[in-house]
C-alpha cells in the first residue's frame, strides 16, 4: 500500500467552510430577530439547518470510505460499516444531469448500497476506485 491514500473524507478546507459559512448565516438570524424581519428570518434560518447539517455530517462521519487488505469500512450517520471483500462491489456511475457528467463511486454489500461522491471522498471518484482495486488485488 506503498503511499495509496487508505481513507477518505470530505475536504477539512470544505468542512471548516461549512462550520464559516454556518455561523454568518446564524449572525443573519440573530439580526433578523432582533430586526423583527420575518421573511428574512425564515430564509436565514432554513439556509443556517441546511449548511450547519451538512457540516455536522461532514465532521461527524470523518473518514467516509477507509480500504485496507480485509476489506472496506463505511461510515454514515447509522454507524460503521464493515465490508469484506469477498461480499463486495464496487463500481463507477455516470450520470448526465443540466449537461455536466456527474461520476459516483457505488459500493455493493449483500442488501447494502452506499454511494460516494466527491464531495463525500475528497477526490475524484475514479481516482479512488483505482486506489480499492490496487487494494482489493494486493489483499
Amino acid at each position: 500500500m506503498d503511499n495509496y491514500p487508505t481513507s477518505w473524507a470530505p475536504r477539512q478546507a470544505l468542512v471548516v467552510s461549512a462550520w464559516a459559512v454556518t455561523a454568518l448565516l446564524l449572525v443573519g438570524v440573530v439580526a433578523d430577530v432582533v430586526t423583527g424581519d420575518r421573511g428574512g428570518l425564515v430564509l436565514f434560518a432554513l439556509a443556517t439547518l441546511a449548511a450547519g447539517a451538512f457540516a455536522a455530517h461532514s465532521t461527524l462521519v470523518r473518514p467516509r470510505l477507509a480500504a485496507d487488505a480485509e476489506g472496506l469500512v463505511a461510515r454514515t450517520l447509522s454507524g460503521t460499516h464493515r465490508l469484506p471483500w469477498a461480499q463486495t462491489r464496487t463500481r463507477l456511475r455516470t450520470t448526465r444531469r443540466l449537461g455536466r457528467d456527474g461520476v459516483t463511486l457505488e459500493v455493493e454489500h449483500e442488501d447494502e448500497l452506499y454511494v460516494f461522491g466527491w464531495l463525500d471522498l475528497g477526490e475524484d471518484p475514479r481516482d479512488v476506485l483505482d486506489v480499492l482495486s490496487t487494494l482489493r488485488a494486493r489483499g
